[in-house]
C-alpha cells in the first residue's frame, strides 16, 4: 500500500508544481482565461504522464507545453 500512497503524493506534488509553472507561463503569454485553463490542464496532464520525479523537469515540461500551445494559438 505504501507504494500507491507515495505515487498519489508524487502525482499531487507534480500537479502543484506543473500548475504553478503553467499559470506563470500563461500569464506571461497573456492568454485569455478560458484558453489558459485548457492549456494549464494539458500541461499538468503531460507532466504527470511523463512521470517526472525532479522538480525542475516538471516545471520545464509545463512551461514547454504552454509555450507550444501559445505558438499554435498565435499562428492560427
Amino acid at each position: 500500500m505504501a507504494k500507491s500512497v507515495k505515487k498519489t503524493l508524487a502525482k499531487k506534488m507534480v500537479k502543484k508544481i506543473a500548475a504553478k509553472a503553467a499559470i506563470k507561463a500563461t500569464k506571461k503569454a497573456g492568454l485569455k482565461k478560458e484558453n489558459a485553463k485548457k492549456v494549464i490542464k494539458r500541461a499538468v496532464k503531460k507532466a504527470i504522464k511523463k512521470g517526472l520525479s525532479k522538480k525542475s523537469n516538471v516545471k520545464a515540461t509545463a512551461k514547454k507545453t504552454v509555450k507550444k500551445a501559445v505558438k499554435k494559438a498565435s499562428s492560427k
